[in-house]
């Protein structure tokens, strides 16, 4: 009786140390799992959440907005919350919440210009080099 129980007890200790780990693996699992989602998912569209943040903020008197509704207008007042806009050809007045802002045309066209820029500086540059190259020999 007692090798019985021993047996038993002898048992159950190593299906504990064999459920410890099977229960650790399944921790880490889940760890990964998380770690995982949080990389593909969520931390993009957080960052995607902050730049649309910056640009509703740099928002400036003169801009070229397009709302979240399709409606095109230029800045004309900004408050705390509120775009004042005027669109169409009779400068028709808007007011628009600030987070109905999609996109900011004139920086759009800025950033746009600044990019051809770098690119045309950095041909410039390359064929800088490849001329001077050629003359060395």
């Amino acid at each position: 009786m007692t090798d019985l129980i021993t047996l038993f007890a002898s048992t159950g200790a190593a299906s504990s140390g064999k459920g410890s780990q099977s229960s650790l693996s399944m921790i880490l699992m889940i760890v990964a799992m998380f770690a995982i989602m949080y990389f593909l998912m969520i931390r993009p569209q957080k960052k995607r959440e902050q730049q649309e943040r910056d640009m509703r903020n740099s928002i400036e008197i003169g801009d070229e907005i397009i709302t979240i509704g399709g409606i095109v207008g230029r800045v004309v007042t900004i408050r705390e919350e509120d775009l004042v806009i005027e669109t169409g050809a009779d400068r028709t007045k808007m007011k628009i919440q600030r987070w109905a802002v999609n996109s900011n045309k004139t920086k759009a066209e800025q950033h746009q210009k600044e990019l051809e820029a770098a690119r045309e500086a950095a041909k410039a540059k390359k064929n800088k080099k490849s001329t001077k190259s050629e003359e060395d020999k």
